[in-house]
């Protein structure tokens, strides 16, 4: 189907066993000796056959499967296009607003851009699909925004970060937007910002999924999903506004920290598979419980993982009274204090699949590692910048959360006004 998609429908495949995450590489080669489970022909005599065979002319053919998109549909009952959109796999399939040409064009009301006007790419599927400013107004409509909510939503898009991720991983997105339009939009910033007690909140990360869906051809299981199990986040992600106002003297808002103004308004993407909370002991020192979450959250060092620290302003004025100044002083803080021997750390299944072999090839600094003893320590996580520091919540408790969030980028919204 794959290949069908990108123009070469010959082309030769092979399969092997699944899954292959955390199997052993003895196991891998077992897979890699036997039969192809598709076939049932052995897998190395049909991976030499695809290299050695002589093209055929069908082998050779390169057609991309046209696949035109109506702009409208024909009419229908409420009830027939709400059907027609669950059984198109074009919704989280909760009821939508039906995009009539109306409450489009109201919707494009939000931005100066042009509808025509192509904002980018989305790779959500196997295939980098282009989209127009009206198709991503259409997705916004059938979410429930508001036209004010545009701009952020056309960020997002402009982002080519899809929310859904295509791996056999179950990864989610937190998203988190900083600067005026917070307010401008009445986001949720406070007490009960990562519920559903808010319209900005709800809706964004909802556009974010349809818009995988439906202009980057992802989200369908065995197809263009391959997550085992799925994750709940995906319906919205975990989105909401930094607390601002909330930082103790001395924070910086998130969008600073990555280089903006403050007058800028700007969107954050961020990834990983969710959130956990985390309760203080009575005489717990908060720095003291960050470490032992750092360490849980990347047990044995990813090496692509980030840690995304979610702290109520309570939170944050008592890590400053704890003696940590700058959110960079924590994130250094926890990177010099979050460290693993390497005997743990080249047992990690992703390591050994991947590190590993580039080290015994002669990579660095991979090759020297494994020169190193197996007592010595290496930082769980790549640098400071991986550990991101974001304020949130109503002050009604000294109360925090903290999930595997790695930082992909932050994205003006402004341009999109």
């Amino acid at each position: 189907m794959h290949a069908g998609l990108v123009g070469m429908p010959n082309h030769r495949l092979i399969y092997v066993p699944h899954p292959i995450s955390r199997e052993p590489s003895s196991k891998c080669r077992e897979y890699i000796e036997g039969n192809d489970p598709v076939t049932g022909r052995p897998v190395l005599d049909e991976i030499v056959e695809a290299l050695t065979k002589p093209l055929t002319k069908e082998d050779m053919i390169e057609s991309l499967e046209e696949r035109p998109v109506p702009r409208l549909l024909g009419p229908d009952t409420d009830e027939g296009l709400q059907r027609l959109f669950f059984e198109e796999k074009m919704t989280d399939y909760l009821p939508i607003v039906l995009p009539t040409e109306e409450r489009v064009a109201e919707m494009l009301t939000g931005t100066s851009h042009k509808p025509d006007e192509v904002v980018g790419e989305l790779r959500s599927g196997y295939e980098a699909l282009s989209f127009t400013v009206e198709k991503v107004a259409a997705n916004a409509v059938m979410a429930g925004a508001r036209p004010e909510y545009l701009p952020v939503i056309l960020a997002l898009a402009a982002s080519g970060v899809p929310a859904i991720a295509t791996s056999t991983q179950s990864f989610a997105r937190m998203i988190v937007v900083n600067g005026p339009i917070r307010h401008e939009i009445e986001m949720n910033s406070g007490c009960g910002a990562m519920g559903p007690f808010n319209q900005a909140n709800a809706v964004l990360g909802r556009v974010a999924t349809f818009m995988s869906l439906n202009l980057g051809g992802g989200g369908v299981p065995n197809l263009t999903y391959w997550g085992s199990q799925g994750n709940s986040l995906n319906y919205n992600h975990v989105t909401f506004a930094e607390n601002e106002e909330g930082l103790p003297s001395g924070w910086k808002p998130f969008h600073i920290q990555k280089g903006f103004k403050p007058g800028d308004s700007v969107v954050s993407y961020f990834h990983g598979y969710g959130i956990w909370h985390w309760k203080n002991t009575y005489d717990e020192k908060r720095h003291k419980a960050i470490l032992q979450m750092a360490n849980w959250v990347l047990p044995s060092g990813a090496y692509r993982s980030g840690l995304g620290l979610l702290l109520d302003p309570i939170v944050a004025r008592d890590l400053v009274q704890e003696g940590f100044p700058s959110k960079g002083a924590l994130s250094e803080y926890v990177y010099d204090n979050t460290k693993l021997p390497f005997r743990e750390y080249w047992r990690y299944h992703l390591v050994e699949g991947m590190t590993l072999p580039a080290a015994q090839q002669g990579v660095e600094p991979y090759a020297s590692w494994l020169k190193e003893p197996k007592k010595t320590m290496i930082n769980r996580y790549r640098n400071p910048e991986e550990i991101s520091i974001l304020v949130v919540g109503g002050s009604t408790n000294a109360f925090w959360q903290a999930g595997d969030w790695r930082y992909i980028g932050s994205f003006s919204i402004d341009e999109w006004r």
